[in-house]
């Protein structure tokens, strides 16, 4: 961009407005780095079709490639294209569902799903409402809930988020199989996005890529496809959610 000028929105929001190019958006859009091939079988595009979409992207900025022996894996360029999806899933019609396949993958995705890294959809929703009940964390604005605040942008990362870490974090967060000490880093601890389809906060940040991780990894969650942003509950995920936070799901 020129110095001084205008930035282009149009040029940027015209690659958000091809439907080849954001199934190829949101297949990445769970943080993995994949092929080429890959993501033209999960996008369902030709080899040529998704290198052409590739290259648009790279050159705006959208997404990274790292090769690795002969193969070249591609990458969201940051969690901020993440939240471009889901402000434009906020704001978008939805699609018909013609079948009760596509009906059941929409509800998938509001139920549970990742958000770039983290847990979103009812149950983040639920597990980050659950955390301040518990002690977890602690509101600092005297609002004890995770409700929208007056000033959170719908469907977006919070700028300044009214939480911070609760007297029973370690205890709490250990009992979900993560070390709160342990998962500091360079990245913010503590982040928060406004779910866009639950319309309340969940967590995000090093501590919240930490919890999802651990609960994918202790098979209380579980993928439900490649390519496949929405996650699945299993019944020792319910269980352990009841026993430690006292949240009721139906896996």
């Amino acid at each position: 961009m020129a110095s001084g000028g205008d930035v282009d929105i149009a040029r940027t929001a015209a690659l958000f407005a091809d439907p080849a190019r954001v199934r190829v958006l949101t297949a990445l859009a769970d943080g993995r780095a994949l092929a080429a091939s890959v993501l033209a079988t999960e996008a369902g595009l030709s080899a040529q079709g998704v290198s052409a979409h590739l290259a648009k992207l790279r050159e705006a900025g959208l997404v990274t490639a790292e090769r690795s022996g002969r193969h070249r894996f591609y990458r969201l360029a940051g969690g901020e294209v993440t939240d471009v999806l889901e402000t434009l899933a906020r704001f978008s019609p939805a699609e018909p569902v013609t079948s009760l396949k596509a009906g059941t993958r929409a509800q998938a995705l509001r139920f549970a799903r990742t958000c770039y890294d983290h847990l979103a959809g009812r149950v983040g929703v639920a597990v980050t409402a659950a955390l301040l009940d518990h002690g977890a964390l602690r509101s600092v604005d005297g609002i004890p809930s995770t409700r929208r605040r007056v000033a959170d942008r719908l469907s977006a990362p919070l700028a300044e988020h009214p939480y911070a870490l609760g007297p029973r974090a370690a205890e709490v967060f250990g009992a979900l199989g993560v070390d709160v000490e342990g998962t500091r880093t360079r990245r913010p601890l503590l982040k928060f996005c406004l779910d866009w389809s639950e319309q309340r906060h969940h967590l995000a940040g090093a501590l919240g890529a930490a919890l999802t991780e651990a609960m994918l990894n202790a098979g209380w969650l579980l993928r439900r496809r490649p390519g496949h942003r929405a996650l699945r509950l299993t019944p020792e995920g319910a269980a352990a959610l009841r026993d430690r936070l006292g949240l009721d799901f139906d896996p």
